[in-house]
């Protein structure tokens, strides 16, 4: 099916973001990706609101890969959607056998009816010739919505799936499989969680977005479930022959004083348990993209440099590859999923051992959300710092992780957990 597209010039590019945001709610599906301006170097643009689906994909672990392959070809068009974590069981022989509260399906991807593009004050419009009469009234119908903060009472109770001691077990049960060499790095995460709770999805997402201003942030909506993710990281991009992963590991908190926070920053370049951290998954990285990259053409582009965000400084390296024309897009996702980041390393044997000891089943936490485009490149970042909201259960979830490796204090890392943790918390109780 044909597209065209039409470029308008907007004055007050912040102010439209949001009504363009309200104004998707009527779909049962949309799909929001949002850079917050956030310099970076391989962005192709600022914003991206995809709705309404003319076709989609809807599937468990069985066979996603090859299923969602059929689709990106058979589409040849622009696809927006995720992968779950739990997508491992159709790459290796796993199981994941946690508790669900949420119920997301393993794999989602629409093909939308209208697209609008923001690159500065620039909106592009880009729909489906059958739908391109419902341009110039679609652009009247959200500039003209009046979009007011509702008033926020409701109290949302969190509470921990696994408590502090037991925490302190688990970890003790990563450290002696460290020891005995089974693994070297373990990323393990934990659920923080709300029964029969009402929230509302579009304010809970701008209160997170505004305190923490990711390059990666989410708004996807899908039917009755909601993901709010502000997630710094990037986990798999491909733009034309090169493909890049930039995966995060080492973090520090932010200081209150300009100097303090220099200091922070120089700490945490430095810092040789948070490098080494790093570097370890670094080299899982280029151990996955060389499954699918041109002979002799995986290189790490940039190691262990500091990023600063609005909570936390973070460790981000960037690894790239060339990849062969023939290979098909969907075969390069299936060489590195899941991001090593959010797995460990060796990464079948860190997630064997985190499936053992984590007491919920992931899903879409620690997946990707993104999208392919008509030549089968692609963008996808890792599902962190986000909650995700199944309405009809009214249960409200968010996780957070860390990565325990031989050098790890489990008090340290409990407390990088709750500060990682904190934003979801913080807007959470704005209700």
């Amino acid at each position: 099916m044909q597209r065209t597209s039409t470029k308008i010039q907007v004055e007050d590019i912040s102010k439209f973001k949001i009504k363009l945001l309200k104004w998707a709610q009527q779909f049962k599906t949309a799909v929001w990706l949002d850079s917050n301006n956030y310099q970076q170097k391989y962005s192709n643009f600022d914003a991206v609101l995809a709705v309404d689906s003319v076709s989609e994909i809807k599937t468990n672990y069985i066979n996603a890969f090859k299923k969602l392959k059929n689709y990106q070809t058979n589409s040849n068009d622009y696809i927006f959607g995720y992968l779950s974590y739990d997508l491992k069981n159709d790459i290796e022989k796993l199981t994941s056998s946690n508790f669900d509260g949420l119920k997301f399906p393993d794999l989602f991807f629409f093909q939308p009816k209208k697209i609008f593009f923001i690159k500065e004050n620039t909106v592009e419009a880009n729909y489906m010739v059958d739908f391109e009469h419902e341009i110039a009234s679609d652009f009247r119908e959200i500039t003209s919505i009046n979009y007011q903060e509702p008033a926020t009472n409701n109290t949302i109770k969190i509470k921990l799936r696994i408590h502090k001691d037991a925490y302190y077990q688990k970890l003790s049960s990563v450290l002696d499989h460290i020891q005995r060499g089974d693994i070297y790095e373990a990323n393990f995460c934990q659920e923080f969680y709300s029964e029969n709770s009402t929230i509302n999805p579009i304010e809970v997402y701008k209160n997170l977005n505004e305190i923490s201003k990711p390059p990666f942030a989410t708004f996807l909506k899908l039917n009755d479930h909601f993901l709010l993710s502000a997630s710094p990281e990037r986990y798999l991009k491909k733009d034309g022959e090169t493909v890049i992963s930039q995966p995060i590991k080492g973090t520090a908190k932010r200081a209150v004083t300009k100097d303090e926070d220099e200091e922070l920053i120089k700490e945490l370049a430095k810092n040789k348990k948070e490098r080494a951290e790093n570097i370890m998954i670094v080299d899982l990285v280029r151990n996955d993209l060389s499954h699918a990259a041109i002979k002799g053409s995986v290189k790490v582009d940039e190691l262990c440099k500091v990023y600063t965000f609005e909570q936390v400084h973070q460790l981000i390296s960037t690894v790239s590859c060339k990849v062969d024309k023939i290979i098909h897009p969907v075969d390069i996702l299936k060489a590195t999923f899941p991001m090593g980041s959010m797995t460990g390393a060796p990464k079948i044997s860190a997630m064997k051992i985190i499936e053992e000891l984590e007491e919920t089943k992931r899903g879409l936490y620690s997946g990707a959300v993104g999208y392919f485009t008509p030549n089968g490149d692609f963008d996808f970042n890792v599902i962190i710092r986000s909650i995700l909201y199944n309405a009809s259960k009214k249960y409200v979830s968010y996780s957070v992780g860390s990565a325990i490796t031989a050098q790890s204090i489990p008090v340290k890392e409990y407390e990088e957990c709750l500060l990682k943790a904190n934003a979801m918390k913080q807007v959470l109780q704005m209700q």
